[in-house]
């Protein structure tokens, strides 16, 4: 039914107005692409409950949400810091109508290529649901620079520089928290400096706790020299991060980082004259006066500033945001990048971090994916394998055989059935199938008993007819017991490609000998009768795939196996992504690979001594062993 009224342009999204009237609050995270991203509202009731008990406090994640166990919020640095990665991001506290979309629990989603649905922004999502309330058939987002027009009649988000569609829906949630009363200014940076955390006065001793205070002394001195610079030009940060040049604004006020520091120039840098800051105070941890007084006294001809031990604090890459209370005020330019904080090694680093004493910032470090540039002619066949490319296509792939002459092929008839169960249908195999009646069967009886001729485990034939339709219909049998393989197993693996080939470069282990690069490449497509969703788009991302063997004897036969599997279609498969959640698109389908050229940081690499073990193993298991090399 046709919405009536009007259309509108949005001319922007308010947060909230006057004060001392309830307000709905939501907590936001900025994102790698200086947006704003909500919460959930079951996580901002969490967060309010934490902060109404220590204000300077520290909010687990995880104890709401399971998929956020990585992650904690210092409400006194006002930052989301997240354990495995070190990884550090601003977040804040706005204020809404208990009128608009988050009052009422309302979340305006769009969805993805996937087919999962991502929500709005909250500022966008106010503003859709005002619109939607006020019976206006579209909404145009152009004015607060996004190109959709929202059509609340088809439920569609068009985008008008592509003119791509996709489908957005409104959908009912819990209300954010409701706050009565005075209402404070949006929360977006550290609470204030001289308390210290915790109920008693210091620091929590958990692991966690930890690792975000030793993070609050450096999260606290980048904030307080912004202040000091903010509005009177821009800051200038050199190369220069080794050595003992201090760093200068430029008026001569000094800031003394350790032993580490980094020349800084302003366009009318802080003026006059004034006394040293002790910007550890407050950051989670004490330092004592005395200890402040030694670095004061030392520099007697320059206004001195000591951040509590921090000393790489101005290192290039640490993460450096301007300060502001206008939640849309992000400085302009690339994204900052995010700061990274190693985790404390052993009970020294966990001591040192408890103490204050100084932590490295630096930048995550990154794997070697790739090895060096290669020319083609460097490029080697692989001894001992013929060709260097192997496809895939549709007239290769294999098409279904009748259910019951795969299942009379590879079992015999048991004429007295024993008093056990069925493991397809969990009835005793005395009795009937459980799928009596549900299937169509021909020639096959229900209260027939069959015995797989390898491993000897018993099964209702009609069962082993409904699992072998209910898989790929390939011809082959596989015991739902024991994993045995009968005849030869296929996948779903999509149309591709397989090169290989030998680089010459080593891999960290086996410097004695060369590399065979295999590449992998899959183009996204539809899915088939086959597939889980046939006629749906499947993706295909991430290629082509680079993956490395040694260039062994060892090697050289896995990689045979790998062909082998690639042929069967046992490699990739249409699923669901277990790193990104993305559906219907290509996966690994449980055999290993090495992505990983020159490092193993994430698992996928070398040096890995039982990696031609454990794939051959992974390979034996899709029915792809050395007894098929032999065939």
């Amino acid at each position: 039914m046709a919405r009536p009224g009007s259309g509108v342009l949005v001319g922007g999204a308010g947060g909230y107005g006057g004060q001392g009237v309830a307000r709905v609050v939501v907590w936001e995270w900025l994102n790698e692409h200086r947006r704003w991203r909500p919460y959930g509202a079951a996580t901002c009731h969490h967060i309010e409950n934490v902060l109404k008990e220590d204000p300077r406090g520290t909010v687990l994640l995880g104890q709401v949400e399971p998929h956020l166990v990585p992650y904690v919020i210092d409400l006194q640095s006002m930052h989301q810091f997240r354990q495995d990665t070190g990884t550090m991001r601003p977040v804040q506290r706005n204020f809404y109508e208990p009128s608009s979309a988050p009052g009422k629990g309302v979340v305006w989603e769009w969805e993805s290529d996937s087919g999962a649905w991502t929500p709005y922004d909250m500022e966008l999502s106010v503003s859709i649901q005002h619109a939607y309330e006020k019976q206006h058939p579209w909404l145009d987002l152009t004015s607060l620079g996004f190109p959709y027009l929202l059509d609340f009649t088809a439920m569609l988000q068009t985008n008008r520089q592509s003119q791509r569609r996709r489908r957005l829906r409104r959908r009912m949630d819990l209300a954010y928290p409701l706050l009565a009363g005075a209402i404070p200014k949006s929360q977006s940076w550290p609470v204030g400096a001289g308390a210290k955390g915790g109920a008693g006065g210091g620091p929590c001793s958990c692991t966690q706790c930890l690792l975000v205070n030793s993070t609050r002394a450096a999260s606290n001195a980048i904030l307080a020299s912004q202040r000091r610079g903010a509005g009177k030009g821009a800051v200038r940060q050199s190369n220069t991060f080794g050595g003992t040049t201090a760093t200068t604004w430029s008026t001569g006020t000094t800031v003394a980082v350790g032993n580490l520091s980094n020349n800084i120039s302003g366009a009318g840098g802080r003026g006059g004259g004034g006394k040293g800051e002790n910007l550890g105070a407050g950051a989670g941890f004490g330092c004592s006066q005395a200890h402040t007084n030694t670095h004061t006294q030392s520099h007697t001809h320059t206004h001195a500033l000591t951040i509590n031990g921090q000393n790489n604090l101005n290192r290039p890459g640490t993460q450096r945001i301007a300060v502001t209370t206008n939640r849309g005020a992000i400085p302009a330019g690339p994204p900052p990048l995010p700061l990274f904080l190693p985790p404390p090694k052993g009970m020294t680093g966990i001591l040192m971090c408890a103490a204050g004493l100084p932590v490295c910032l630096t930048r995550a470090p990154k794997p070697i994916l790739h090895p060096p540039p290669i020319n083609k002619g460097d490029m080697k066949p692989v001894p001992g394998v013929n060709g260097s490319r192997r496809k895939t296509k549709k007239k290769h792939l294999r098409r279904g055989k009748n259910p019951e002459d795969v299942v009379r092929r590879y079992t015999e008839k048991i004429k007295a059935a024993p008093d056990e169960d069925c493991t397809i249908c969990m009835e005793r195999l005395v009795t009937s199938s459980g799928y009596e009646g549900l299937l169509s069967h021909n020639g096959i009886k229900p209260e027939l008993v069959g015995k797989l001729g390898k491993c000897g485990h018993l099964y209702h034939l009609l069962c082993l007819v409904a699992m072998y339709n209910n898989g790929n219909k390939d011809g082959s049998l596989q015991c739902p017991t024991c994993k045995a393989i009968y005849g030869e197993k296929t996948g779903t693996q999509p149309p591709g490609k397989m090169e290989y080939h030998v680089i010459p470069h080593s891999l960290p282990g086996y410097t004695e000998v060369k590399t065979i690069r295999i590449v992998y490449d899959i183009p996204a497509g539809l899915q088939t009768l086959e597939h889980s969703n046939p006629g749906k788009k499947f993706s295909a991302r991430g290629f082509p795939r680079h993956c490395y063997l040694p260039d062994n004897d060892k090697g050289r036969k896995v990689l045979k196996l790998l062909i082998m599997a690639w042929d069967r279609r046992l490699i990739f498969a249409i699923g669901t992504s277990s790193t990104t959640g993305e559906c219907d698109t290509v996966v690994w389908n449980e055999i290993h690979h090495k992505t990983e050229f020159g490092s193993n940081l994430t698992g996928h690499g070398y040096p890995d001594l039982k990696y031609l073990d454990n794939v051959q193993a992974e390979l034996s298991a899709q029915g792809v062993s050395d007894d098929n090399l032999k065939e």
